[in-house]
């Protein structure tokens, strides 16, 4: 009588990892924290459009030769990008997955026809849809000039936020998309924070006092250009 050969491989500690629902809350925390710190950095960046256009070009020039001539040209900047790319990607797949999961895990009857969504469950769905469509509007608005109102000029890029802002419904779009990032900044710093096992009875507070002023700071921070632009500030 032959042997029966085993030829199932058991799943690496990676897959393992991921298909668990707490490697993919752990994915969405760490990825949310990745795209956090971006953020900071970027409205840092924004800001220095106050100080006029030259400081402003310069900063855009600086972005891409930060680590020369150990790096080339633009190098550094097309790492945070595809660091970038991947958090995003990682922080949706996982995002939308455990969605899926939660729903199937649900009984198949409610007392309502309708089950009721949490405020923050809504709010982490409906700005994560918001913030993925604005991610690529503004690349085709900023980066690639493809739905730039004015005349897109590479190289300029002061007169070319002035230009997008000079529009209402480029300040409405920009806008929305701003007050989402704050509202899901708000709910998520917190839920990361869980994950990664900050959380406590003592430091709860704590944390979530810090989840509103992150949130309210970049919201402020970032809302403050097309202001700027609209109240004549910026020209």
């Amino acid at each position: 009588m032959a042997l029966a050969t085993r030829t199932d491989r058991r799943p690496s500690l990676a897959r393992t990892v991921w298909d668990s629902t707490v490697g993919k809350k752990t994915v969405m925390a760490i990825s949310g924290l990745v795209m956090l710190l971006y953020l900071v950095a970027h409205m840092i960046g924004n800001l220095k459009i106050f100080f006029g256009t030259s400081e402003f070009n310069e900063y855009a020039h600086w972005l891409r030769t930060v680590g020369e001539p150990f790096m080339h040209y633009e190098w550094t900047l097309w790492l945070i990008r595809v660091v970038l790319v991947v958090a995003v990607v990682a922080h949706a797949v996982s995002a939308y997955q455990l969605s899926r999961r939660d729903i199937k895990a649900r009984p198949s009857r409610y007392v309502h026809k309708k089950p009721r969504s949490s405020y923050a469950t809504r709010t982490m769905r409906w700005g994560g849809v918001i913030l993925a469509l604005f991610i690529v509007w503004h690349i085709l608005d900023l980066t690639t000039g493809t739905v730039h109102s004015g005349g897109f000029e590479t190289g300029k890029p002061y007169q070319n936020v002035v230009d997008t802002f000079s529009t209402w419904y480029g300040n409405v779009i920009y806008i929305v998309a701003v007050l989402a990032v704050g509202m899901h900044i708000r709910h998520g710093f917190w839920s990361a924070a869980q994950t990664l096992g900050a959380g406590s009875r003592t430091r709860d507070r704590a944390l979530k006092a810090v989840a509103n002023v992150l949130a309210l700071l970049l919201t402020v921070g970032f809302v403050a250009v097309p202001v700027g632009v609209m109240t004549g500030v910026v020209s």
